[in-house]
């Protein structure tokens, strides 16, 4: 007499949520798809409502190149689903400082988007000099580098130039904060 195996059959069905992860797993680039298309929206959205002065005359406008921007968002959306939903799969990356088999380091990527979030909150009472070298230096430090001689004087620099050059040369005006009347 032999004793039954426990355990479900092979021919049992698996369980619907496990058929669901699974099909997800496997489509997992519809996320890409629903982000773009998200993002395509807004820019539509955005530039559909920006006001216009209504002198402006000619055929290019301030809305043209967000309305091409957001319609091609939206076409590289639905061209990326339809090829996922056919069976088409993004590859794997194959470069040397990639391995696919140990798991993403979270605490990198949360310190980041702290250093990030830090910096959009203290551009405007500390302007973007400062808030923009806190940010190179954070985000240098939080990659690894721990030279605490050179990195905050590099960060400082890289900020003061992308400063200049983005509020005296482009024209696009950021906020200078406090030291922007000595320096």
């Amino acid at each position: 007499m032999t004793t039954p195996i426990s355990g479900p059959s092979p021919a049992t069905p698996p369980a619907p949520a496990t058929e669901r992860r699974s099909w997800l797993r496997d489509h997992s680039e519809l996320g890409v798809c629903i982000m773009l298309l998200t993002l395509g929206i807004l820019v539509l959205t955005d530039a559909l409502t920006m006001d216009v002065d209504i002198t402006q005359r000619g055929p290019v406008g301030p809305r043209t190149v967000p309305v091409a921007v957001g319609a091609g968002l939206l076409v590289v959306a639905a061209l990326l689903a339809v090829d996922v939903l056919r069976g088409g799969r993004g590859q794997a990356g194959t470069g040397e400082d990639v391995d696919l088999s140990e798991p993403a380091d979270w605490r990198t990527v949360l310190l980041l988007t702290g250093v990030f979030l830090g910096s959009a909150v203290l551009i405007e009472p500390l302007g973007f000099p400062v808030a923009g070298a806190l940010l190179f230096w954070g985000a240098a430090f939080t990659l690894g580098s721990r030279r605490f001689d050179r990195d905050p004087l590099i960060a400082a620099a890289v900020s003061l130039v992308a400063h200049t050059v983005f509020d005296n040369l482009l024209g696009v005006p950021l906020p200078g904060g406090p030291l922007m009347g000595v320096l």
